[in-house]
């Protein structure tokens, strides 16, 4: 398990309509974990419960009424995938991260086919979880965020119409190219790499084809540095870093 720099500030902060927060329920039999990520979700201003067995799991989420789960796929009582779906049947559609030991390729298609809507297996960095999380509250219309803009120096990127700026210039990009420039502005001044980005955009493993990183980020620096300094660097065996240019 691992920690990094990166802060829960630097996501969007997300909330009901009504301003209330994000409503988050962890469940894990290992308590030092359990509050490892209920103390990284609460620092996304969310709201959150912990269960450390099934039935508790259950009953706290019919009193709760969480907006996201955080499963274990071994529990005591009854495991993961049985709690989504006895929570589902008051809970409709709730979206569901599944964190389990549990790493072979046929365990996370047999999560994801229990209707887990994303997987990470231990150990694992508690600032993956935290992104795919903000992720999934984010695309599942619970809460929205209460800041539609995302500033890097003179970049803006406005998540609500989709717009692209830089130094007030309209910058046109295409809907992979967008998301990319999302996900770098969200993790502006940070190095990340061509597998980080490959699951973070495309949300799949391209195998052997990470050079389609390469080609997007140079899709993206023809756009945004078209006449400007430079904003997207090359870390050389690392991967990129977005940042204000100097």
């Amino acid at each position: 398990m691992s920690t990094s720099r990166f802060s829960p500030s630097q996501l969007p902060r997300l909330e009901h309509p009504d301003g209330t927060p994000v409503r988050a329920l962890i469940v894990d039999d290992e308590p030092s974990l359990a509050e490892l990520v209920s103390m990284g979700t609460r620092m996304l201003g969310w709201d959150v419960r912990v269960a450390h067995d099934g039935p508790a799991a259950v009953a706290e989420a019919r009193t709760f009424s969480p907006d996201v789960l955080v499963l274990d796929r071994m529990l005591p009582g009854f495991d993961g995938t049985e709690v989504l779906t006895r929570i589902r049947s008051f809970r409709p559609g709730i979206p569901a991260l599944f964190l389990t030991a549990k790493d072979a390729v046929e365990d996370r298609i047999d999560g994801l086919r229990f209707g887990a809507d994303d997987y990470v297996t231990k150990p694992f960095s508690l600032e993956e979880v935290l992104l795919r999380l903000h992720r999934l509250v984010e695309r599942s219309g619970i809460a929205t965020a209460d800041e539609a803009e995302i500033v890097v120096g003179d970049l803006t990127l406005n998540t609500d119409t989709r717009e692209v700026t830089r130094a007030g210039k309209q910058v046109a990009l295409t809907a992979t190219e967008f998301d990319l420039l999302r996900y770098l502005m969200e993790n502006s001044r940070r190095v990340v790499s061509k597998s980080q980005i490959l699951d973070g955009v495309w949300h799949y493993d391209f195998g052997g084809q990470a050079n389609i990183v390469e080609l997007y980020v140079s899709y993206l620096r023809k756009k945004i540095e078209a006449d400007a300094p430079p904003m997207i660097h090359t870390v050389r065996g690392a991967g990129y870093m977005l940042k204000p240019a100097t």
